[in-house]
């Protein structure tokens, strides 16, 4: 990343490579280094072929076919070529766990003080204090019934609130906690 930004400096505003190095943080001798590594292009060509014809292999299954094909590779410089050249398959989409499956509707609210929905909410002071917040929301108004602010808020603390919000309201026939379940219904 370095390099390009050393040899941008050098080409549009007129630097010299020691004054581009030294604004870039970048040592002269990082930058003048060419690699006198063997590309192995051989290599590369026979895995891409066999990539291309066995398409769900990963570099294991490719590092074994070369070896019985009388190429001498570790599974460290197979590894490297492979990601070099693009060959990486694509990660599997995670398979549904069966509660997601069989999950049931979300239930919709008809009227006012029907479903409410409860959440924690924490963020810190300037000082570094951190605090937590529970918001009790009316989902079919979208009104905040209450918002409780603390330091520590323990299920007393809930309890308290519901208590508090069922005396002057009623009482729910559903109550969602934050992932979505009903906690209780009447």
């Amino acid at each position: 990343m370095k390099r390009e930004v050393v040899s941008y400096l050098v080409s549009h505003h007129g630097y010299g490579e020691r004054r581009a190095c030294r604004l870039a943080l970048q040592n002269r001798s990082v930058q003048r280094y060419r690699s006198t590594r063997d590309p192995r292009l051989g290599l590369r060509q026979r895995m891409k072929e066999i990539a291309g014809s066995r398409v769900r292999f990963g570099y294991r299954p490719i590092r074994i076919m070369l070896n019985r094909e009388g190429w001498q590779v570790g599974k460290n410089l197979v590894y490297r070529l492979y990601r070099e050249e693009g060959l990486a398959l694509r990660k599997r989409p995670p398979k549904r766990r069966k509660m997601a499956v069989q999950r049931e509707a979300r239930c919709v609210p008809r009227r006012a003080n029907e479903v409410w929905s409860l959440d924690f909410v924490s963020d810190q002071l300037n000082r570094g204090q951190r605090f937590r917040a529970l918001t009790v929301v009316d989902v079919y108004t979208r009104e905040a019934l209450a918002i409780d602010v603390g330091v520590r808020l323990r299920a007393e603390h809930v309890v308290e609130t519901l208590n508090r919000l069922v005396a002057q309201r009623g009482r729910p026939k559903y109550l969602f906690a934050d992932n979505g379940a009903p906690e209780f219904d009447s």
